[in-house]
Parts: structure tokens; sequence; C-alpha cells
């Protein structure tokens, strides 16, 4: 039997019903202001920012809690720092992110920045690291696709240098995750779709990952026929709320895989073009996946085989079949993207090999020389 080493720091509170009592109990002992942020302007008009105010507030004994709600879908590094002054100035005790993947990313990122009384600059450009002074995080998730309620990662970009890249460290795991799949029952099409298949991209990657392991394999496998089952369903009516409670659960038990097995080359690769596009995560994803699968394969073929029967419901065994069904799964959900419809083209390559950050090693094809700009190009093509 293989030895296992796992990390799951963040306490998780999953399900409807649960959700203000699992308030309550983290929030009653809380003494102090909290910084609210909040990453889209439809979770205040559905009334869930309300909600969560009110319920944390029937359970703080003293404090006041301050809302932030400049953070776009890539958060830029300048909203960070401004979110961080207003956090110094209002002697913020702990943060909570509430939205998608962009403002839990963000809390992390100005988590750290409050913590260490500076500004995100350092750990963004340089190689200073987030350390016990980082505030407490709490996550409530209103998408279901990031997982970044379980993660150690913040992704933030700078567009004007065109760089994206991830704050990474142990000490920007959520201390609690409340996952409350009625908060993505309002999602419309066009995100559902978009995070759902970043679920699948979790799943794939953390798979195939050189840090894979039998438990976070499981995950992954688990997670894959959640999506293949769910997402579909979604596309045709996206007022199925048992596909939703579904599509919540994958992406949160996909958190504790990219927490402990990771990802690969593709989201190392997305990030160079979220930069330079101002495209969602989930675009770029789709724009390069194909590409990556006709590299990676070779490296990992009885496992593309599994993944790519549980997407198609039936044997693939070989290449073609297997590019086949995760194409055909692109086009049943709507990603079925191309670099180009993005705005790249072929003088856009070497930029974006260049903004590459951050170690490849994980991706069994890492090996393959000069593998990020052939898939680039193979994505052109």
């Amino acid at each position: 039997m293989e030895n296992i080493q796992l990390h799951i720091p963040t306490k998780i509170y999953f399900g409807n019903q649960i959700f203000a009592e699992a308030l309550k109990e983290e929030f009653s002992q809380i003494k102090g202001n909290i910084l609210l942020v909040i990453g889209s302007n439809s979770i205040k008009k559905n009334g869930y920012v309300n909600e969560v105010i009110r319920d944390i507030q029937l359970s703080q004994k003293e404090g006041t809690i301050i809302s932030y709600d400049e953070i776009s879908p890539n958060p830029k590094i300048n909203q960070i720092n401004t979110a961080i002054k207003i956090g110094l100035g209002n002697n913020v005790v702990c943060l909570i992110g509430m939205g998608g993947g962009s403002a839990l990313d963000a809390a992390k990122a100005i988590a750290v920045g409050i913590g260490a009384k500076t500004n995100i600059d350092e750990y963004f450009y340089g190689t200073k690291q987030p350390d016990l002074r980082t505030l407490p995080i709490y996550a409530i998730p209103t998408t279901a696709g990031t997982g970044s309620e379980l993660s150690k990662g913040a992704i933030i970009s700078c567009p004007k240098e065109t760089i994206k890249k991830g704050i990474r460290s142990q000490y920007i795991y959520p201390k609690a995750a409340f996952v409350n799949p009625r908060f993505t029952y309002t999602m419309p099409k066009t995100i559902t779709k978009e995070t759902g298949f970043d679920v699948l991209t979790h799943a794939v990657e953390s798979y195939i990952s050189k840090k894979a392991n039998t438990f976070t394999e499981m995950l992954s496998i688990e997670a894959i026929k959640i999506v293949s089952d769910n997402l579909p369903k979604l596309i045709n009516n996206i007022e199925n709320v048992e596909a939703r409670d579904n599509m919540s659960y994958a992406s949160m038990i996909m958190g504790i895989n990219l927490g402990n097995a990771s990802t690969c080359l593709p989201h190392r690769m997305q990030y160079p073009i979220g930069a330079l596009t101002d495209t969602s995560h989930s675009a770029g994803l789709a724009s390069i996946y194909i590409a990556w699968i006709e590299y990676a394969y070779q490296y990992s073929e009885e496992k593309f085989h599994h993944m790519a029967s549980l997407l198609a419901h039936k044997i693939c065994k070989n290449k073609s079949d297997t590019i086949e069904s995760f194409t055909t799964f692109l086009s049943r959900i709507e990603m079925n993207k191309s670099i180009s419809d993005l705005g790249i083209n072929k003088n856009h390559i070497p930029c974006l090999v260049n903004n590459v950050t951050g170690s490849i090693d994980n991706d069994p094809a890492s090996v393959e020389e000069e593998i990020i700009q052939k898939i680039y190009i193979r994505a052109l093509d």
C-alpha cells in the first residue's frame, strides 16, 4: 500500500440547511471588525450578502462588517492594495471572501497584506511568502467551480504588465468554508458552464498529476462522474436544483485535490492568456485543453482512457477515442472555444511562453522539450 499524506486544514460546512448555524458557530467568538470581500453585484441583488451579514451580526458579540465590492473577475493588484488600506484603516481582524474564485482569491491576498501591514507587491512581484501574520480567512463560494474555498492559492493579475500568477502558502488556507449550494441556484448559464468546466479541469489534472495518490485519484474520478452526469443537465435546464447541488459538491472535493495533488500545465498556461486578454479562467483553459491532451496523452494513457470513457459513457481505448470524447463533451457544455476566439494570434506566442510562471514539473508532459510553446502553437492550429 502506498504512503499517503493529506493536508485539509479548512473546516468544511456543506449543505443548504446548516448554513446559518455554521456562521453562528464560527463567528460568535470573533471580536472586532470583519472585511467582507464581494466579487459580484448579482449576489447582492439576490439578497445573499444581506443574509450573510444578518446571520453573522446575530452571532457576533462586537465589531462591524465592512464590505468591499470592487473585485473584478480577474482580481487586479491595485484592487487588492486598495482593500488592504481599507482593512488597515478599520483595524479588521479577519476576512470573508464571498463570491466566485476571484472574490475568494482576493480575500486571501488581502488577508496577507493586512496581516503584514504592507501592500501585496512584494508577494506578487518578488519572493516574499505569506506567514503567520496573515489574518484568518473564511470562504463562502457562490459558484460551483473554482474550489478556492479549500485551496492554498490566490490568483491575481497585473494587466499593465500582462502578468497573472498565484500567491501560494499554507497560511492562506481558509479557516472555514461554508458551501451553500443554494447560492449557486441563480448563476446564469455562461457562468454555470464555465465554472462547471473548471471543476472538470481540476479533476482531470489532479488525476494525472505527479502528486496524485489513491485518495486524490478517488476524488478525481468521483468529480468526473458528477460533472459528466450533471453539467450537461444544467446546460439543458439551468434550474435543475439537484444538478446544482451535485456540482457544488464536486467543486468542493476538487478544492481538496487542489491543495494536495494540484493542477498541471493548462492552469499555468491559462494565466498569461487571462492577463493578456482579460478573459475568463475557464475560457482560457478550454482554448488550450485539447492541444494539451494531445501532448499529455502519451504520458498517462490508461488514466486518459478511464476519464474519456466516463465522459463519453462508452469504452475509450486509444488516443483518437480520447480526443473525440473530450472534444464532444466540450461541445455538449458549449465550451469548445479556440485560442483565436480570445484574440490571440501567433505573434502573441513568445509573450505567452515567457509569462508562464511557477513550476511545471507536476505535469508528466513537462519532460518534453519546449512543451509550453508546442501546446500554444498546437492550440492555434
